[in-house]
């Protein structure tokens, strides 16, 4: 099994345990690290819509409480065997713990549908290095 195998298998289960009762739309998410370290994470809705969360948000949340990391590779796995890329709010969360060529793959339950590094699911992007410029 490889490594992207394992996180689709990863998401697919967060995704199963979703809390999707207004969209019908679960998804989830799961993420490894540079330093080899995996985490997932679901989406949780809310009767005021702008509580919820995303699945990236809750498995980079569950990245950041164990201690943090750069994201390697990230896979979400939606509810169809139609791509479900991160939304805006969540390219950015990817943004901030990610480099530009980190690898982004939208999939089902049983492959990848669509792969794009960081840098191609957000151009031209804003980050930690556009505010401390010592940190490039």
């Amino acid at each position: 099994m490889t490594r992207t195998d394992e996180l689709i298998r990863m998401a697919t289960k967060a995704r199963d345990n979703a809390y999707a009762p207004y969209s019908g739309h679960p998804v989830g998410a799961a993420l490894v690290t540079e330093q080899g370290r995996t985490f997932s994470g679901c989406n949780v809705e809310n009767a005021a819509y702008p509580l919820g969360c995303c699945a990236e948000q809750s498995a980079i949340s569950a990245m950041v409480l164990a201690g943090g990391g750069v994201i390697r590779e990230l896979v979400v796995v939606g509810p169809s065997d139609e791509p479900c890329t991160p939304c805006g709010g969540c390219r950015q969360r990817i943004r901030e713990f990610a480099g530009p060529d980190t690898i982004v793959r939208a999939c089902n339950e049983r492959g990848p549908l669509l792969t794009m590094t960081v840098d191609e699911l957000l151009p031209e992007s804003f980050g930690p290095h556009n505010l401390n410029p010592r940190k490039r």
